[in-house]
């Protein structure tokens, strides 16, 4: 732990941006050379060695992939930049969406073999939803096949997305040695040892594996006529969107580069461009060029619109502008179990800023806490300082309550922002403690883990009394039960994965319940007449009151909202939730005396169970979207595999030598898959799988289904 004396950067002078792409693209090597170059770091980790900074769980390092996102700070050219290197697998989804919910910007980095993957696709999705400004760099440019042009055609063609590019390669895959600057139009080549930062020695330049000093030239006679050509096509680009540039193109005067830099910053922030570098972060290619792109083209804090959030049981809307002078309001995005620190909560500060000892109200629990410890992160180590301001990024410890997607902010002006939207879990397992002292530990480990991720969702079973954790995907959960063991040690039995069905309901129906307990004191009474409606696929619960007159007060409709909620955990099939529906309370009674909250919530849940058993009620499975790839030569024993696990195919498509396959499974049959894959394939094939929706399942899965949950 070190401590801060530096003055604050101003928010103008700020970036925060997140490295985003689909796994082994390489975010982590990129963001490894990131640190070295800005002095942050004295040596170049490698992930195959399992020596980078943002890869700094054990897990990460043994199985060269990034599973948590991981903040780290640098600073370049007089700016402060925090970095979000986010995981590629489709099982950490949820911890790029809710890094991109906090973010200005994004460097979306794409594999110049393989252009466009599935993952990129998901990450360019969630960004767009969020509308983050990026830039993109086309990486691993010296690998056989690589190609910076059909890169960008699938980023137009697959994404719908207006790439620009801002350089044109020098050489071609093992012969790539630099590229042209097309802006400033000159030639940057690499050919020498990389010069360590400032304040390194030159020795802790040598960890950069075949990495290159770049270098500034003419560029080279023999492209002069391809890259004038390049930047004329840049140039008539950024003339469709700004008339001084379109002025100057047509008058064939010189376009200045300044002009260029700033129109460039301007669309890019407003997404209507992405521009495009080029380069290969393993040997040290192009990384300071995008650096000086960060800079140039991404927002700072005050050049996104302002976070606008609402007072809490009111529509009353609030606009928190990125000013220090402003009240304090801030958003936990991440919350991190340290285990010698304790309990670290990661937050964006919007307004305002988060001071030490000063007093801060949780918006959404309504309960204040005050602010002890505030960090800076650099992955696994932590800077304390005095204040986190505006536009900047940092966390808290000590914090007991703050959960993921809550707001903390200033007491004399509370506001609540909008919360993260995480996507259901899907694959269950069941876990089991190994002895007494396991079962004892078994809580408090579930509950820290499940609060770091929001994706993972504990339940009781109360047919069988078994614990069941529910994630996004069997790595996931094979990830999560690793943790219990190495972190918490906590040693369990676990079960096989299991599917997480839901229910639902097919038409309406009425349900009515009235609950009369005497006890020779104070009884309960109460009498729920509710309708249940099928609403659309993705729709949700939604509760709606339809009372008139006095049949029952409406200090028991929370209550009542209570009981149904209760009602729909539980589905009257196979026990799984019931989802897409309408409940409404139409009418009832109660009893002066007798009636009560408890009352009215166990008459609620089971009017609820009453409607749904009328209500022709169907189980659903979750439907996963895959892409699999794999050379020409297994096509066939690719799509006969899948065809047995019931899948429908939607696309075949030949790329080179090799065959991409798009189709949709149930998940109940694609356990297993990878190794399956790997052997039809020796080993040559890959597949990436994510929830696309919930489907109804065949009459001989729900009977089968129906059965087992009567024995």
């Amino acid at each position: 732990m070190t401590t801060n004396h530096r003055i604050d950067i101003d928010i103008h002078k700020i970036r925060n941006i997140g490295i985003i792409a689909h796994i082994d693209a390489g975010k982590t090597t990129t963001t490894e050379r990131i640190l070295f170059h800005s002095g942050q770091t004295h040596r170049m980790g490698n992930v195959d060695d399992g020596t980078t900074v943002t890869d700094f769980m054990d897990q990460e390092r043994e199985r060269g992939i990034t599973i948590q996102s991981a903040s780290v700070t640098c600073e370049w050219k007089g700016h402060q930049i925090n970095i979000i290197d986010t995981p590629g697998h489709i099982d950490f989804t949820a911890e790029v969406q809710r890094s991109l919910r906090v973010l200005d910007g994004g460097v979306v980095i794409f594999d110049g073999v393989a252009g466009v993957e599935p993952q990129s696709e998901t990450v360019w999705r969630q960004a767009d939803r969020f509308g983050v400004p990026r830039i993109g760099l086309v990486n691993k440019m010296d690998r056989p096949g690589a190609s910076f042009e059909r890169t960008l055609d699938t980023v137009r063609e697959r994404l719908g997305a207006k790439p620009v590019a801002l350089q044109m390669p020098i050489g071609v895959e093992a012969d790539f040695r630099g590229f042209v600057d097309l802006v400033e139009m000159q030639a940057i080549l690499f050919n020498g040892a990389v010069p360590p930062p400032p304040n390194r020695s030159p020795d802790s330049a040598s960890s950069g594996r075949g990495s290159k000093e770049p270098h500034v030239a003419t560029i080279p006679k023999e492209l002069q006529v391809q890259a004038q050509e390049r930047r004329q096509r840049l140039v008539e680009q950024l003339a469709d969107l700004d008339d001084q540039v379109a002025l100057l193109y047509l008058e064939g005067d010189e376009l200045p580069a300044e002009l260029l830099h700033r129109v460039l910053r301007r669309e890019t922030i407003a997404g209507r461009i992405v521009p495009f570098l080029c380069g290969a972060a393993l040997r040290n290619k192009g990384v300071l060029k995008l650096l000086d792109a960060v800079v140039a083209y991404l927002p700072s804090p005050t050049d996104v619109p302002a976070m606008r959030g609402v007072v809490p049981d009111s529509d009353e809307e609030i606009v928190c502008n990125a000013d220090v002078s402003e009240p304090t309001a801030a958003l936990v995005f991440k919350i991190v179990t340290d285990p010698y620190m304790g309990r670290l909560v990661y937050f964006r500060v919007y307004s305002g800023a988060v001071r030490r000892g000063r007093t801060l109200l949780n918006a959404n629990r309504n309960e204040t806490e005050r602010v002890g410890r505030l960090v800076r992160i650099h992955a696994k180590h932590r800077e304390e300082v005095e204040e986190i301001r505006a536009g900047d990024i940092g966390a808290v410890l000590g914090f007991k309550a703050a959960g993921t997607g809550e707001t903390l902010c200033d007491p004399a002006r509370p506001v609540l922002l909008e919360k993260i939207q995480f996507p259901t879990p899907v694959v269950s397992l069941a876990v089991e403690p190994k002895s007494k002292a396991d079962m004892a530990k078994l809580g408090l480990c579930l509950q820290r883990l499940s609060e770091e991720d929001p994706t993972i969702v504990v339940r009781q079973n109360q047919r069988t009394g078994q614990t069941i954790v529910s994630g996004m995907g069997e790595l996931h959960l094979e990830v999560f039960v690793e943790r219990m063991k190495r972190e918490f040690n906590v040693h369990a039995n676990v079960g096989q994965p299991q599917v997480a069905y839901c229910e639902t309901i097919t038409q309406p129906a009425r349900g009515e319940y009235r609950l009369k307990r005497q006890t020779g004191g104070h009884g309960q009474f109460a009498h729920v007449i509710l309708e249940l409606h099928p609403l659309p696929a993705g729709s949700g619960f939604v509760f709606e009151d339809a009372l008139r007159g006095t049949a029952i007060p409406r200090k028991y409709l929370s209550a009542i909202k209570a009981g149904v909620r209760d009602a729909l955990q539980r589905g009257v099939l196979a026990e799984n939730p019931i989802i897409d529906l309408k409940v409404t309370v139409v009418d009832g009674s109660y009893h002066e005396v007798d009636s009560s909250d408890i009352a009215f919530r166990a008459a609620a849940s089971m009017a609820t169970r009453e409607g749904a058993a009328k209500a022709a009620p169907i189980i659903l499975e979750p439907m996963m979207h895959l892409e699999v790839i794999a050379p020409n030569q297994y096509t066939g024993d690719m799509v006969a595999d899948l065809r047995i696990r019931r899948a429908a195919i939607s696309q075949l498509e030949q790329r080179g030598e090799l065959q991409y396959v798009t189709a949709d499974a149930p998940l109940a049959t694609m356990f297993g898959y990878a190794s399956s894959l790997r052997s039809r394939t020796q080993g040559r094939g890959s597949f990436t799988m994510q929830f696309d929706h919930y489907a109804p399942v065949s009459e001989a899965v729900q009977r089968m289904l129906t059965v087992k949950k009567a024995a």
